[in-house]
């Protein structure tokens, strides 16, 4: 691409910022998902809130502009999955996209399905799939995998907040709803039952309904984003649908400051707090001016430090 063409793109770039809440399609990876948004907004910056497989649909919160600063307290956030269990087959990944690696006869009732739900809900260990994006020693699991090493990763402890079973639509199905924290992976989860259960399991159709303070109630299909981008090409128009940058920061304290507090912020010089009731000490807060969010600092000893202040 020589540098006459490269220009016109540059000039679609603009200034945006907030938070998509796309529902992801089937078969799209997450990464081709945040270039698809970048484009229909002409964003000059996108990332995304944690990745969804390209098998898996549903909530997949993207940040533009300013608010990848927070992507950070998205990808934290508690999410909430519906999957269906297939019993009597592993595979290589967990997912129906691998290949068939065992198979079992045996086929739970609805009385063992709901006996054996209690071990996997609180904190447990849990072994990573091999097919996954953790390194090791230096290389991505799903590469080593892929290339037919064997690849075994270290059970790491996660949190399962609730784990429900929601329909048995047949002897060889079971559909789930689960509420969980930070590294979890359905896909172990679905393994890790089947073998509980003593008949198998893979993951046949997972999809994420919330992601912190996103849920199903504010997902966009990307259908609808790009009639609105065929409706006003400019772009502008499209600026409605997007979630402000703090929505993903309702979960840590706010604290209001004033104008001379909030230039000190911005020249990068700390703020000492006054006052009785002032607090001490935060590994995070979100600071405002005027109502609107100004960033995130710190506090130490009494002092508010800026980590990231957004540019908007």
């Amino acid at each position: 691409m020589n540098a006459d063409s490269k220009t016109p793109e540059k000039r679609m770039r603009r200034p945006v910022h907030g938070w998509v809440v796309l529902d992801k399609p089937y078969g799209m990876t997450s990464t081709q998902a945040v270039g698809k948004i970048r484009w229909l907004f002409g964003a000059e910056k996108a990332g995304h809130g944690g990745t969804l497989d390209p098998l898996a649909t549903g909530l997949l919160p993207i940040a533009l502009g300013e608010a990848t600063k927070t992507v950070q307290w998205a990808m934290d956030g508690r999410k909430v999955y519906r999957f269906t269990a297939s019993w009597g087959e592993e595979r290589s990944t967990d997912d129906l996209e691998g290949d068939v690696t065992a198979i079992s006869a045996e086929r739970p009732s609805l009385p063992e399905i709901e006996a054996v739900l209690p071990r996997f809900r609180g904190e447990i260990l849990q072994a990573p799939p091999a097919f996954s994006a953790i390194k090791v020693q230096g290389e991505r699991a799903y590469d080593l995998a892929r290339a037919g090493e064997a690849v075994e990763l270290a059970p790491r402890p996660i949190l399962i907040e609730g784990l429900e079973l929601v329909d048995q639509p047949d002897r060889d199905h079971a559909t789930f709803e689960v509420s969980c924290g930070k590294g979890t992976y359905i896909r172990s989860l679905a393994r890790d039952m089947g073998r509980a259960l003593g008949c198998l399991a893979h993951v046949s159709m997972l999809r994420r309904v919330a992601v912190g303070p996103f849920t199903e109630a504010h997902m966009i299909p990307l259908e609808m984003l790009e009639e609105l981008r065929h409706k006003a090409p400019g772009g502008n128009a499209m600026d409605g649908v997007l979630q402000p940058i703090a929505t993903v920061l309702d979960g840590i304290p706010a604290l209001a400051i004033d104008a001379a507090q909030a230039q000190r912020l911005r020249q990068g010089q700390s703020v000492l707090l006054r006052g009785a009731n002032a607090p001490i000490a935060a590994e995070a807060v979100l600071v405002t001016e005027g109502g609107k969010p100004l960033g995130i600092c710190a506090i130490e000893q009494g002092s508010l430090k800026p980590k990231r202040l957004f540019n908007v």
